[in-house]
């Protein structure tokens, strides 16, 4: 590491950056964090639970899968991949952010892994491939802020979901869950039954009535360059609708008829202002589970 980049108060560039992350994977897939510089105090978490480096996914992984979505923020440092993992005779997706230090020491390591065994609505014949749109850089870019409210404005949205939209959808914006397209995809019905449309369509149909609120929402790495937003959050599900009626006037019911929350790590690709694109991957958790990153 070269004295510029180890004066305090710096960040690392992209492809350093990069160069950390492919350390991390390299040694996870190894099954050897020790192999790693990690920082004093560092703080790693994995489905939403603080645990001690090296612990879950590490003594259990087998293999990655070749699926590999990377951003990064150089103005904080940060981080971020979407793959796949391998555990025995398990696939599943998998979300991480790294925070590191000027020296390349890291200092934060949060994880999901969305084991299918484990999740409270199963998502069938997930498959993870890459999409061009994800890797492109932004054409007309975004300022950052305006980023963060465009994301955030996407889960005002979701949000007791009742036709109001409050963001911005690009026409073609398509959503990836777990591994499943959940837009312009009728076959994913059994969970959305208005999932044959767009982004913005499913959200002016009122769909997601059922999802009360949507709390401890972070924007933690925004991708200026690529027009990327890593966020995360939960969804809390109170469970006393039974049934809604869609702004088309058709009544559907609720998936979901429990006190249930999940937590979620979600990319927001924007250009030109707008939401390009979706790909998130989410876990059941305890209802109106805490964060430990913020205790929301």
């Amino acid at each position: 590491m070269t004295g510029r980049k180890a004066r305090l108060g710096e960040s690392m560039d992209r492809a350093e950056l990069y160069a950390v992350l492919d350390r991390y994977l390299a040694a996870l897939q190894d099954r050897a964090p020790q192999r790693l510089r990690w920082a004093e105090g560092a703080r790693t978490s994995e489905n939403n639970v603080m645990l001690e480096i090296g612990d879950g996914l590490w003594g259990t992984i087998d293999r990655l899968g070749d699926y590999d979505l990377r951003f990064a923020d150089t103005r904080t440092g940060q981080v971020g991949f979407f793959g796949v993992t391998h555990e025995h005779a398990e696939e599943s997706g998998f979300a991480l952010r790294l925070k590191v230090a000027a020296d390349g020491a890291i200092e934060e390591a949060e994880s999901i892994v969305v084991r299918q065994s484990d999740s409270g609505i199963k998502f069938l014949n997930p498959r993870f491939w890459d999409k061009p749109i994800m890797n492109s850089p932004a054409e007309v870019p975004t300022p950052r802020a305006e980023m963060i409210a465009l994301a955030d404005g996407y889960f005002s949205t979701l949000q007791q979901n009742d036709g109001t939209i409050r963001t911005k959808f690009h026409p073609e914006c398509d959503r990836v869950e777990n591994g499943v397209q959940t837009t312009r995809n009728p076959e994913f019905a059994y969970v959305v039954p208005v999932a044959a449309l767009g982004c913005e369509e499913q959200f002016r149909m009122g769909n997601y009535r059922y999802d009360d609120r949507l709390r401890g929402r972070r924007f933690p790495l925004v991708d200026e360059e690529r027009g990327i937003v890593m966020a995360f959050g939960f969804i809390d599900h109170c469970g006393r609708i039974k049934e809604y009626q869609l702004t088309d006037g058709r009544t559907v019911q609720s998936p979901i008829r429990y006190p249930h929350s999940f937590y979620l790590a979600e990319l927001f690709r924007i250009d030109a202002g707008m939401i390009r694109q979706i790909e998130a991957n989410f876990i059941t958790v305890p209802y109106h589970m805490k964060s430990p990153w913020d205790g929301q």
